[in-house]
């Protein structure tokens, strides 16, 4: 009988890769769940805990090629606690290590449309702790959305422009500081710093 959660899974990921992600939740007898929109992470990972087992989850509503990459970046870290528990930094180099190994047979398939493929293995060299803080590979990635809607970034605004957040707070983007945009909350003049991916919406001036 063929295993139900590869029909699921093509839903959320490229067919092709389906088999081996089932496979690892079954190997690894993972709880993994298809989670909702989370605007801080894509997913996370939880090791087992009080009689538990691995528990994975990931935002329901990424890309077939975000929820892949997504997925095998937990997967790495469920295989990296299987190995060393806590004993190790959760982004350290034996995760680095195995996400790369992991990643491997998606690459040998052929999942990846080749600007992706190539930004991703770019990335994969010193992977950071989220897809989101690479901006090369969070900007490959939302090329392949399907979104009626054009997403607008803090980085994509001039300077001095006013934006509202999700929260419904309006700033004004000053000037960028190291990684990140220093911002002025319009109504008190508190100073706030954004990443560049964050979405927004621009207000005309």
């Amino acid at each position: 009988m063929s295993d139900p959660n590869i029909q699921i899974l093509s839903k959320y990921i490229p067919e092709a890769a389906a088999p081996l992600i089932a496979k690892w939740i079954n190997d690894y007898k993972c709880n993994f769940k298809i989670a909702k929109t989370r605007s801080t992470k894509f997913g996370d990972y939880m090791p087992p805990q009080r009689g538990n087992g691995h528990k994975i989850s990931v935002n329901y509503n990424l890309n077939v090629y975000a929820f892949l990459v997504t997925t095998v970046h937990e997967f790495a870290h469920l295989h990296t606690w299987n190995q060393h528990q806590n004993k190790v930094m959760p982004h350290g180099q034996e995760w680095k290590i195995n996400f790369k190994i992991m990643m491997q047979p998606f690459f040998e398939m052929g999942v990846f449309p080749p600007d992706l493929h190539k930004v991703i293995a770019n990335y994969l060299q010193n992977p950071a702790a989220s897809s989101c803080s690479d901006l090369s590979l969070f900007k490959a990635l939302n090329q392949h959305n399907i979104n009626p809607h054009p997403v607008f970034t803090v980085e994509s605004l001039p300077l001095n422009s006013l934006f509202e957040f999700k929260t419904g707070r309006v700033f004004k983007k000053i000037e960028r500081i190291r990684k990140r945009y220093k911002c002025v909350e319009v109504k008190t003049g508190l100073v706030y710093l954004f990443s560049p991916l964050a979405e927004i919406k621009p207000i005309s001036a």
